[in-house]
């Protein structure tokens, strides 16, 4: 079931300027892009080959962390902001494989990815799946909107993947979080992964300098620490906060990549 209209209006989509959701689509081998974003993602290859990993690597970890939350965990609702344009293995087709009950809501504000979002909805006949299109940083229209859907009066899992490095302040970064968990209840997870420039990453720096010169919305890498503060007061789960490629991978040839993973449980 889900709430989505066909007739729901789509603006235009802006093909002039690199954009994120484009550009990650490319890397992880979509469809959904546009000459612009093939040439600003082909330079950042250039200038940091490693991207592609970074991009496979972010989305194992959404894969494993579901994996866990859904099967061993239990938790059967789930809010992805940040959500991106559908590729293999979104947030609702690894939660209702396992657990064919589970309600998702997705939250972007992208105008392509407003347009694909019938693949984000293609729920299972007993779950429930639903778009909010919304600003990250506008926590109480995303928590007013997603109650159509989810229930935050059971246990959820907020999943920030990849969206919180597009808020440049750090303050308003966690000031997000902690909105997010205080909307949840106690046995809730937050999922966060986060480029860095630790972890044998200072070859980002340039590739991230030109990123934000020539597409959108501009980066901000993080270091562990400013990461951790973003959970500060809930339980971070083993092995804490490592490479995303590296959580709870049971795959030892998986390259390591500059981007942090973690999952947490408010107490």
């Amino acid at each position: 079931m889900s709430d989505w209209s066909a007739d729901a209006p789509l603006r235009d989509v802006n093909t002039t300027v690199a954009h994120n959701a484009r550009v990650w689509n490319y890397w992880l081998g979509g469809k959904d892009h546009y000459e612009v974003d093939r040439q600003v993602g082909d330079h950042i290859h250039g200038l940091f080959p490693l991207i592609a990993d970074v991009a496979r690597a972010d989305r194992g970890f959404l894969q494993r962390a579901v994996v866990h939350l859904a099967g061993e965990v239990g938790i059967r609702r789930y809010l992805d902001i940040g959500t991106g344009l559908p590729t293999a293995d979104n947030t609702h087709q690894v939660a209702q494989r396992i657990a064919p009950e589970s309600h998702v809501v997705y939250v972007d504000n992208d105008p392509l990815v407003l347009t694909h979002a019938r693949a984000l909805l293609a729920s299972s006949p007993t779950g429930r799946t639903d778009y909010v299109e919304a600003d990250a940083r506008h926590t109480e229209e995303i928590l007013r909107a997603s109650s159509r859907t989810l229930n935050f009066q059971q246990p959820i899992a907020v999943m920030l993947l990849g969206i919180l490095n597009f808020i440049p302040d750090t303050s308003q970064a966690a000031d997000v979080v902690a909105r997010l968990v205080r909307a949840i209840p106690s046995g809730s997870y937050v999922a966060i992964s986060h480029p860095t420039t630790e972890l044998d990453g200072e070859a980002n720096r340039a590739a991230m300098d030109f990123w934000n010169k020539n597409a959108t919305p501009p980066i901000t890498a993080r270091g562990r620490d400013e990461i951790a503060a973003f959970v500060d007061g809930l339980e971070v789960l083993e092995p804490g906060i490592v490479s995303c490629a590296l959580w709870r991978n049971p795959d030892a040839s998986e390259p390591s990549v500059p981007q942090y993973g973690l999952v947490a449980r408010k107490p």
